[in-house]
């Protein structure tokens, strides 16, 4: 099967499978993303099949609505793409970066293995930063029944992905907690221009926030 049809059927599959999910992780997160790493994978001339099919289908089965569960979304996009006969090769590489693409806490490596790797953690990375990063994690933190905003809960720069998983927080420590870190984690030089665009818009949000509130969000100790 050419690469064109490929990419053409995992759309489809991955609009349907996503159907009924939530906003902040729904298809058109997936179409962002997408884009985003169309745009990455051309400046860092990578596999652009290699790209497209992880960024397409990272999200598959998020461990986050699996019970934690991280094996689920490689199985299920090993199975999809051998289901169309591609390459075992480009298989493997696509269940790898999805395996090790997502922030797993502030203290813990999730260095990606390949460029192609590092174009799509950067593409997921960007969709959830900026405008776009705040409308998500509100959306994420109201679909999970987080508050707002907690004083009594305090952000935590979380030591293992275990932690990070099971930790019980809020909506704005969301920020604190993961996504100011991003820009500094970007692995592209365009993927790096972007997030400074996208972080200091997230700085500003918090500190209108904040001054609306009539708060000071208190801040975790910086990392190290």
């Amino acid at each position: 099967m050419e690469s064109e049809a490929i990419i053409e059927k995992t759309v489809d599959y991955v609009k349907e499978t996503l159907l009924q999910q939530e906003g902040s992780h729904d298809w058109f997160h997936i179409e962002r993303v997408w884009k985003n790493a169309i745009q990455l994978g051309r400046a860092e001339q990578a596999d652009m099949l290699v790209v497209q099919l992880a960024a397409l289908l990272h999200d598959i089965a998020d461990h986050k609505f699996h019970g934690g569960d991280e094996t689920v979304g490689p199985r299920m996009a090993e199975e999809w793409l051998a289901g169309l006969g591609v390459n075992e090769e480009v298989v493997r590489h696509v269940s790898q970066i999805i395996a090790d693409l997502s922030f797993k806490g502030a203290h813990v490596q999730t260095a990606m293995k390949t460029k192609e790797g590092m174009v799509v953690q950067d593409a997921d990375r960007l969709d959830a930063i900026g405008a776009i990063g705040i409308a998500r994690a509100f959306a994420y933190g109201g679909y999970k029944g987080q508050p707002l905003y907690d004083p009594v809960i305090q952000p935590t720069l979380h030591a293992s992905f275990a932690e990070y998983k099971q930790a019980q927080s809020t909506s704005v420590n969301h920020f604190y907690e993961k996504l100011l870190l991003l820009k500094d984690r970007m692995n592209t030089e365009a993927g790096r221009k972007l997030a400074e665009e996208r972080h200091a818009f997230m700085e500003r949000f918090l500190e209108e926030l904040q001054r609306e509130c009539g708060v000071s969000f208190i801040q975790p100790k910086s990392e190290g």
